[in-house]
């Protein structure tokens, strides 16, 4: 694979420097544009006319800006709306799936990749839950966090994410504002942590989707804030300035939303989980604050360093007194021992004061002034290693329910260098500290003095503290016995891999509710048949459309019992992702972790890109392709020029493909990503013999092309006679589009006199909601109706209205799914001669082939036969019914396929 790998990468290259001439391409444009003198001119007028619209200038509807800030004000108050237009934070409504369509509004188009024709679609099968069964999917947890504090984020996420890896388990860590990955992540994930999030809509959205999916959300946080009483005890609110001070209460009342709407969640202490009890939280669990593997490799070597310096200068080395502030939010703490601490630089001159972080030094600190360090915030090996420099560690908090609340971090930090602690009686403390064992307990100011001044006075005690302390926190807060005794709670014990079936993954471009021609078809009829085949367990690699308030994320569904991860696509204009997309490769490899299949089995994968069966190759995990058309070979994917003739390679010369296509660059890389592929699958399977052929033309090993023919579903009922003498009726069921032969058929029916005859014409965008075929202008004889697309269900009753299929494909087609309806309900079918859909035909018997040569002569003649004599329809049966395959024995084939290829994977080498 490291040809296809090196081609991937020129491909990339090819692809950026494309993109970014269209970029710089519409930047002068655009500059060119704004700095025009009719532009600037124009400016005023544009405004008015878009205020007389009822619109903003940036094109948003007055009405709609208005609902938005109304919902804001409503939600949040005016201080939150305040914040935003402070923050410029958009007005728009971030709340996924309760988004309504606003009347005169108009939806972005729906991408070019995505229009597809709406087959069976259950009620809103992308908003209903998707759940799994237990085992499926691999055990992994996310966390969904706030990032953005960083001695938060190391305890309560980097840590547990450690933590958690311990036990097996895999996880994954998202910051809540990448909405995209966020909720990727969360069709795969099997446990879900939210930290410290607030109950913004956006996360509401998250929470509502993690139950979607089956998931029961932890909300997780370490200190008091979704209790505002309890807040307002805390004197350090009223240090901050009030703009900040109406802020953080405001966000009270968002943390209490999201804690409240996961129903379950973990506390860092055991005050602070009885809170979120006693706000009627009916699952909690305390995950302490401990150390991890950074902490213990930064303090092993602080340590030695630390020795060295206190032995080599026990006797003139100043004593210094260390406190951690981290934020302003400490002010009012640092008051508790201040008067202490400025008792003791007053009256020990050796004595010096080190503040990290933020912190208001009170005034009558100012004659010590020299004495006392303020260092700016810092990272964490760097905050460690001065609190080694120093020799006593306190950690002064007020006496109120939110200190209870609060972890003893700031002792387990000073113990894990062998450093004494002086700290505040609050819980969390008492819970670990041994008055005159591991650490000193002071509550007064007189508690504080006498303290402090035993430690100043006598190194022997700082020592023996010191160390008492490291061993009780060594052993308290060890990694092994807090992701044992605490840890474990959060998602039980890891489950063993149990396989039980054969595991496959079919990926198709698209999928139920969205299909579009044969291929979807039938990868759905046989998805259907394997997922409910006994020993097998299947999903679906899709994509999906834009879905309104959705991001631009993995989607999880399920439809007719069968899970689907459905993914946005590029735009179709970028032909190279078409064909290797490194997006896709990363979320098809998510799904490939999450799933672990035994094997892939692809459909028409265009858009996604080959690259995906790379990734397969690179994992050990065998695939298997069906070939359905010819995008494996050709780049406009049916061997069709510019002018809607096909162009008749069968050994392919790029030196052709380059006049077809002049401004691809990319061809020569694209045929060395597509042979490595295909040479590298474990096997090929072709719908009709004359594709096999087309392949093997091209240079694959024929004992790994196999000819695997399309079932269908055959009549449940019997077809309805035709009336004799009415008017013979024409069925066309491929779209307008010319390589179906769209425009022969026009031309056909326009150049006819009879008008004897009716034609159906099949519109595959109706049921999306709007029109591509008009016969407004056509100049026609006869009648003509156009029908939306038939469900499969409704086979029967669609071809009982036509006695002729018309089937002028300007390709050999690997199959014509259609035309094997037709002839299964004793339709005549008219073809081109070539290609899998003339396999079934036997000319002049239940059919006539008709020369693939782009002119409509041949379909004319055929028509114009059968209108002289339509009486020879009038009880016409195919003779040949019985040679059709059926989608029920196809899938037995396919699953005995899927079957050998795994097995002969089992098998050891010889």
């Amino acid at each position: 694979m490291l040809e296809s790998a090196n081609a991937s990468l020129r491909l990339q290259g090819l692809r950026s420097d494309g993109l970014q001439a269209s970029l710089d391409q519409v930047r002068h444009r655009i500059w060119l544009l704004e700095r025009s003198v009719s532009w600037r001119l124009t400016v005023p007028v544009r405004n008015v006319r878009a205020l007389a619209a009822g619109r903003l200038p940036s094109g948003r509807t007055i009405a709609q800006v208005a609902n938005h800030v109304a919902g804001i004000f409503q939600a949040e108050g005016a201080a939150g709306l305040g914040r935003r237009l402070a923050r410029r934070v958009p007005l728009a409504d971030h709340r996924w799936r309760r988004a309504k369509p606003i009347p005169g509004v108009t939806e972005p188009p729906v991408p070019d990749a995505v229009a597809a024709t709406v087959q069976e679609a259950p009620v809103n099968p992308y908003e209903a839950p998707s759940l799994v069964e237990r085992g499926f999917l691999s055990p992994s947890i996310l966390i969904v966090a706030e990032l953005s504090i960083p001695q938060c984020a190391k305890y309560r996420v980097w840590q547990k994410q450690e933590l958690l890896e311990r036990l097996g388990w895999s996880c994954q860590v998202i910051g809540w504002r990448e909405i995209d990955h966020v909720m990727t992540g969360l069709q795969f994930c099997t446990e879900v942590i939210f930290y410290r999030v607030p109950g913004e809509p956006i996360v509401l959205s998250m929470i509502e989707e993690a139950r979607r999916l089956g998931l029961d959300p932890w909300w997780e946080v370490d200190d008091l804030i979704f209790d505002e009483a309890l807040y307002r005890e805390n004197s350090n609110l009223k240090t901050l300035e009030p703009a900040l001070r109406r802020e953080v209460l405001a966000g009270i009342r968002l943390y209490r939303e999201a804690m409240l709407s996961c129903r379950r969640t973990i506390a860092s202490t055991s005050r602070l989980a009885q809170s979120m009890r006693e706000a009627g939280i009916p699952t909690t669990c305390v995950v302490e604050n401990a150390l991890d593997a950074e902490t213990l490799e930064v303090a092993a070597t602080l340590r030695q360093v630390r020795s060295a310096i206190l032995s080599s200068e026990a006797d003139v080395r100043p004593v210094t007194i260390v406190y951690g502030s981290g934020t302003k939010t400490h002010d009012a703490d640092f008051v508790v021992a201040a008067p202490a601490i400025l008792l003791l630089l007053q009256r020990h001159p050796h004595l010096r004061l080190r503040i990290v972080g933020d912190l208001t030094i009170p005034e009558g600190f100012a004659a010590v002034a020299g004495r006392i360090e303020e260092i700016a915030g810092t990272n964490y090996r760097a905050y460690l290693g001065l609190l080694a420099e120093a020799d006593i560690a306190i950690a002064p908090l007020e006496p109120t329910v939110f200190n209870d609340a609060k972890s003893n971090i700031k002792f387990q930090e000073a113990a894990i260098l062998g450093m004494p602690s002086v700290v505040s009686p609050r819980q969390s403390f008492r819970d670990v500290v041994v008055q005159d064992s591991n650490g000193l307990l002071a509550d007064t100011v007189q508690e504080w003095e006498a303290a402090l001044e035993r430690l100043i006075l006598d190194p022997d005690l700082r020592q023996r503290l010191g160390a008492q302390a490291l061993q009780d926190v060594m052993d308290r807060y060890a990694p092994e016995r807090i992701a044992r005794e605490q840890v474990a709670q959060l998602a039980g014990p890891l489950p063993e891999p149990v396989r039980k079936a054969l595991r496959v993954v079919s990926a198709n471009i698209f999928f139920t509710p969205q299909s579009f021609g044969g291929a979807t078809i039938v990868a759905q009829e046989l998805a259907a048949r394997l997922n409910r085949a006994d020993g097998v367990e299947l999903c679906v690699f899709a994509s999906r459309p834009a879905l309104p308030g959705r991001p631009n994320s993995i989607l999880r569904y399920t439809t007719d019992g069968i899970t689907v991860f459905a993914t946005n696509l590029s735009s179709s204009s970028d032909q190279v992702a078409q064909l290797d997309n490194p997006s896709m490769v990363a979320v098809f490899g998510q799904m490939l972790d999450a799933v672990r299949p035994d094997v892939v089995h692809a459909h028409s994968i265009q858009g996604f890109g080959a690259s995906i069966l790379r990734l397969c190759h690179e994992r050990g995990i065998p695939y298997v392709v069906t070939l359905h058309d010819a995008w494996w070979l050709c780049d406009r994917q049916f061997m069709v020029r510019g002018d809607n003739r096909y162009c008749f390679q069968t050994r392919i010369d790029l030196r052709v493909c380059q006049n077809c296509l002049p401004a691809a660059r990319h061809l020569n890389e694209r045929m060395r990503i597509m042979t490595s592929i295909l040479h590298r699958a474990s096997l090929l399977l072709s719908p009709s013999e004359s594709h096999r052929q087309l392949y093997l033309a091209n240079g694959l090993d024929p004992s790994t092309v196999r000819v695997h023919r399309n079932g269908i579903r055959m009549p449940s009922k019997a077809r309805t006679p035709r009336q004799p003498g009415s008017p013979l009726r024409f069925g066309f069921v491929g779209g307008n589009e010319p390589i179906k032969g769209f425009h022969l058929v026009r031309a056909t029916f326009e150049a006819l006199t009879q008008s004897n005859w009716e034609l159906v014409l099949v519109d595959n965008t109706l049921n999306l909601g709007f029109r591509s075929i008009d016969v407004s202008a056509w100049t026609v004889q006869g009648k003509i109706t156009v029908v939306p697309a038939y469900k499969q269900s409704e086979l029967d009753d669609f071809f009982d209205r036509i006695d002729v299929l018309l089937f002028p494909s300007q390709w050999k087609e690997s199959f014509g799914l259609s035309v094997r309806e037709a002839l299964a309900r004793d339709v005549w079918v008219i073809a081109t001669a070539g290609g899998g859909q003339a396999e079934d035909i036997d000319d002049g018997v239940n059919g006539r082939l008709i020369p693939l040569d782009g002119r409509e002569h041949g379909l004319l003649e055929a028509v114009s036969e059968l209108l002289l004599v339509p009486e020879r329809l009038d009880r016409y049966n195919n003779p040949h019914t019985s040679a059709l395959a059926t989608y029920h024995r196809q899938a037995d084939e396919l699953l005995g396929v899927l079957r050998s290829v795994t097995d002969r994977l089992a098998q050891p080498s010889p």
